[in-house]
């Protein structure tokens, strides 16, 4: 029996002294290290009844032990005195001065007495060297028997049937969802142990895998890991006892290693506590199914001391004594734990892989243990198909229902080299030497004069492996394949080998040491060294899965590309936009997880072809023009100088058209530079069409301007949130660069998460795809509120728009539409700009690439930065996944004001003065450009002058008329008195009085009043005529005079 006491808590400052009965524990449960701290313990110390304590806390147990102990000798009398193998040692908590007590505890209470004093323990910083253990009862170092291992002052986690005691894995909630409902659907989410490693969860949620340590001196963990897909997020962290993290930013975020590869992380720790989190998190978008985190052989360094060595876990032995490490067992042979040893299995009927427990029993053959291959040409240039077992042979073909080998194919001729190469009448193709070309079934032969080689790789005959090319193939559980062929070459196409297991991944690499340009286009700027373009198709009865990834400069393999399941024979082309050194690698898997039985062996990729442009090292299979100093006979190539093409008629460079670009892919003829899209320009050296952020269009033989040079900065836009089918928040962020920078890309994306550290990415970032650069790039992030991250997950960058195709009022451009139900009608008289770009880097499935169109459209209402919104329909940007559509309304994005957009409104006269305003036309759909005329004071009268004018003239006019009326009217009188007299004069029957005058001459004034004593009316006038000439009637008319009457007779 011993005493248990736990100091004060640090939190409490008490000074209370908590004393307990320890109940012992069998040996061989003894901690093999000194590591009081594990999982959320107190600090403890132990001791025998005699009460010896390194601090204060011992002083009240000392008493209590006092008090206790003539009860306890009297329980000692008769009890038998204990044997070594009654009890075990181990070392009390170290005190202030850094000095401990061995002390020996029993493994059963009560069963014996007499145990051994306690003694003054090493320093607590002691360790032994590695492959030694500390031998309590000496306190010496001692080496390891055979059959086991010791680290020294560390420990070493390499057996995964199960989590291992200390280890915890705990699954986090998910983020609320949009229901507002917590999410339970992690609760089954772990780590899973494989065995000879762990696996992570292959869902969205986050799991923990936790470990406590408490280390007396500084020391460091190290841990072997695969992470190879960048929807999981995986990060390492250290926490204290106070659960603050440690400063170990740089250290936090996992790089990302290649498919079948391991990576090393190594994290330097503290003395103290130390909480090591390894987590996770899964983010699906879809109905991919992630790749899990392989985590394996974690050791840590920095424990006080190792009381016994480990046993070497089965499969593996270490057969000297003082060994660190443990040895894995050959191929057909196995070990049990402990063993110093490995014991063969009976190989006619058994068979064990790499590192096995036991054997197993070989099962029958059947068509699935085999495989086909062509055989290299012989010395007659003929192959044939042969069949051979997949190795290591694991069948029994002598036994009934066991298939054998199929007899080998007939020979059959060789298929010709490949283009660049050539077979002098030998079993092997040669490469064409400089300067010449031949397409591999005739000769090499020299280029003409004007012409260059055109250099590259161009396989499209799989007779042999080329010599830069290589396979392997690598399982992360198991070493079946190791040493086998991933890939077997089949005459016209290369495929995926059997492999050892269905989870195997089937490696083939091609090695491109750099790229060189022609020499016709080596003072060109442009944005492509070099492309390789290959031609596959898969077979895949399961989830089969090819990748396609690449190495620059020997940094970082990434994926590039991958496809799931069964896919037609098709291209993929892949742009190297710079002059690297690159390795270019196929993988392809089955299916991603392990079974015992193989099922899919029959699932295959085939290769046809792969050719490389303008690789460093490449043969010619053709001869391109080349542009020259003159055209006499013998001259040399040139390089032409930055957008320039190669005239057809005279070999010589020549200036592109202004607003044209020039292809890179040949700068042979005029047709080599393309004319730019609308609304664009090109640049000096004819690389790349770009805008400058300015556009016109004519309406109605009106001609709108538009400045959009404030909206050219990077604008922005977060849409969301969405959520998983388990509840993950994640949002869809958009940079965008409306013109970038004289057809520089500006925008932006990075992933935060899979980086490397901030420093590395500083200085490197060229060598690596951690973050794209385009006009409009997306990235999915994810809130620090969810999943209990610090600060916000940004992963899975996209580019969007590496390419300006132009600018243009219609909906339509080179084949990219904009679809009139995505957003709200634009103003009638104002139709919405359309900027119109593509990304055309083709993917499994966008085989076109993505375009991406940003409606501008003019709304007077919003800032100069204007707002950006996507469809409703299309919450995430896109509705199809591969066109992308963004409306941008801003009022700057409205057209430069006119003369015609605004008009003048004149105001009363008063005070002898007038004022004329001009105001904009309503509603004003313009911006800057012309400004509102100043309003215009003029003095003015209350009538105008020319008011006046117009009125005297009509006064006068009134007045003439007048007059004239009443002269006319006086005149007419006198007509009328004139005709009466000759109407008189002319009735000769009538006979007149005599008179003075008969009558009144022309110009004679008649003062005499004429009156008409009767007024003939117009039947008398009638009658009067109708008698005139006949004498038969006569008229008569009284005159009257104003003197004297007279009378006329008629």
């Amino acid at each position: 029996m011993s005493f248990r006491a736990e100091p004060p808590d640090s939190g409490a400052g008490d000074g209370r002294c908590v004393c307990a009965v320890v109940r012992t524990r069998p040996r061989h449960t003894a901690p093999p290290y000194d590591m009081e701290l594990k999982g959320n313990a107190k600090r403890r110390c132990f001791f025998p009844a005699f009460g010896f304590m390194p601090s204060s806390a011992g002083l009240c147990c000392a008493v209590l032990g006092a008090l206790l102990l003539p009860w306890a000798a009297v329980q000692a009398r008769d009890l038998p005195p204990c044997k070594e193998t009654d009890y075990y040692f181990a070392y009390t908590e170290c005190d202030s001065t850094g000095s401990r007590w061995r002390v020996a505890i029993p493994n059963n209470e009560g069963k014996c007495s007499g145990l051994p004093d306690p003694v003054s323990g090493t320093e607590c910083t002691f360790s032994c060297e590695a492959g030694q253990f500390l031998e309590m009862s000496s306190q010496q170092c001692i080496e390891c028997a055979a059959g086991t291992y010791s680290l020294g002052s560390g420990i070493r986690f390499d057996e995964w049937d199960d989590i291992p005691a200390g280890f915890t894995s705990i699954a986090t909630y998910m983020d609320n969802g949009p229901g507002g409902e917590e999410s339970l659907t992690c609760n089954n989410s772990t780590w899973d142990p494989q065995g000879n490693y762990l696996e992570s969860n292959r869902d969205e949620c986050t799991v923990s895998l936790i470990y406590a340590v408490h280390l007396k001196k500084q020391g460091s963990v190290s841990f072997e890991y695969q992470y190879v897909d960048n929807n999981i997020f995986f990060e390492f962290f250290i926490q204290n006892d106070h659960c603050q993290e440690m400063e170990t930013l740089d250290q936090k975020w996992i790089k990302l290693t290649s498919n079948g590869e391991w990576g090393t992380h190594t994290v330097n720790l503290n003395s103290g506590t130390n909480i090591l989190y390894w987590r996770t998190t899964g983010i699906l978008l879809g109905s991919k199914i992630v790749k899990p985190v392989l985590l394996k052989n974690i050791q840590i360094e920095g424990v006080a001391y190792t009381s016994e060595c480990f046993q070497c876990k089965p499969g593996t032995f270490s057969k000297t004594p003082g060994s660190s490490s443990c040895d894995v067992c050959p191929r057909n042979t196995y070990s049990g734990k402990g063993a110093s040893s490995c014991t063969p299995c009976d190989e006619e009927k058994q068979y064990a892989p790499e590192g096995s427990a036991e054997c197993k029993d070989k099962p029958v053959c059947t068509a699935k243990d085999y495989f086909q291959i062509h055989t290299p040409c012989d010395s007659e240039g003929k192959t044939q198909i042969i069949y051979k077992w997949i190795e290591p042979k694991i069948c029994m073909e002598n036994v009934t229902n066991a298939v054998t080998l199929p007899p080998s194919g007939e020979k059959k001729p060789c298929p010709p080299c490949n283009p660049g190469f050539y077979n002098n009448d030998t079993a092997t193709c040669s490469p064409c030497p400089p300067g010449t070309y031949s397409d591999g079934i005739k000769a090499c032969q020299k280029c003409p004069a004007g012409t260059e080689p055109t250099l590259g790789y161009e396989y499209k005959w799989w007779n042999v492996l080329p010599g830069n090319m290589k396979t392997s193939c690598f399982n992360v559980g198991n070493s079946k394949c190791d040493g086998m062929n991933g890939w077997e070459v089949a005459g016209d196409h290369i495929r995926s080998g059997a492999g050892g297991s269905d989870n195997d991944y089937l490696v083939l690499n091609l090695h491109v040491p750099g790229f060189k340009l022609p020499t016709s286009v080596t003072g060109t700027t442009g944005s492509e060294f070099g492309r390789i373009t290959f031609v596959f198709e898969t077979i895949c009865s399961a989830d089969c899965k090819l990748y396609f990834m690449m190495d620059v400069n020997r940094k970082s393999t990434n994926v590039v590309e991958s496809w799931v399941g069964t896919k037609g024979k098709q291209s993929y082309t892949r742009v190297m936009p710079k002059n690297a050194s690159v390795s270019y690698t196929w993988a392809f898997q089955r299916i991603n997880q392990a079974q015992e039985i193989r099922r899919f062996v029959n699932d295959v990729v085939k290769i046809y072809s792969i050719t490389v442009t303008n690789a460093q090292d490449g043969v010619a299979s053709s001869c391109h023009a080349c542009a020259l100093v003159s055209q006499q006979s013998g001259s040399s190539c040139i390089p032409c100088p930055a957008g320039h093409y190669i005239d057809k008629d005279t070999n010589q460079c020549k200036e592109c058209p202004p607003d044209t670009y020039l292809s890179m892919h040949q700068i042979y003829g005029k047709e080599a530079c393309i004319p730019c899209g609308p609304g664009s320009k090109s640049n000096k050296e004819h690389t790349v069409c770009f805008s400058d952020c300015t556009f016109t269009h004519t309406v109605e033989n009106q001609t709108l301007t538009y400045d959009l040079n404030q909206l050219s900065s990077v604008g922005s836009i977060m849409n969301g949130p969405s959520f998983t089918s388990k509840g993950t928040k994640y949002y869809h962020f958009f940079n965008i660069s409306l013109c970038g920078h004289e057809g520089q890309r500006v925008a932006v994306c990075t992933d935060n998460v899979t980086d490397l550290s901030a420093k590395d990415l500083q200085s490197e970032s060229n060598d690596f795809v951690n973050y794209v650069e385009s006009f409009i790039c997306q990235s999915t992030i994810i809130p620090s509120d969810g999943h209990g991250f610090r600060t916000a997950l940004s992963s899975q960058s996209i580019s969007l728009a590496d390419i300006f195709l132009g600018a243009t009022v219609e909906s339509i451009l080179n084949g990219t539409v904009v679809k009139p139900d995505l957003f709200s009608d634009p103003p009638k008289k104002l139709p919405d700009v359309n900027f119109f770009y593509r990304s055309p880097q083709a993917t499994s499935s966008c085989d076109k690439g993505r375009n991406t169109i940003i409606s501008l459209r003019c709304n007077p209402e919003k800032t100069v930065r204007g707002e950006i919104s996507v469809p409703s329909k299309c919450p995430a940007g896109t509705c199809d996944g591969c066109t992308f559509n963004f409306l941008w309304e801003s009022a700057d994005a409205c057209p430069l004001c006119t003369d015609t957009d605004y008009h003048e409104i004149e105001g009363a006269c008063k005070g002898g003065v007038q004022d004329t305003l001009y105001v904009w036309n309503e509603p004003k759909h313009c911006t800057k450009g012309v400004s509102l005329p100043v309003k215009k004071t003029l003095p003015c009268e209350a009538i105008d002058f020319w008011l006046k004018v117009g009125a005297g003239i009509g006064a006068f006019t009134a007045v003439l008329l007048i007059s004239l009326t009443c002269y006319f009217w006086k005149k007419n009188k006198k007509l009328e008195y004139k005709y009466s007299r000759l109407v008189m004069t002319a009735n000769k029957e009538c006979e007149l009085p005599a008179a003075d005058s008969c009558a009144i001459m022309e110009g004679e004034d008649n003062e005499d009043e004429v009156v008409y004593s009767n007024k003939p009316s117009l039947l008398g006038k009638l009658k009067s005529i109708a008698t005139k000439g006949n004498g038969e009637s006569c008229e008569s008319v009284q005159l009257k005079s104003s003197k004297n009457e007279r009378w006329v007779w008629g």
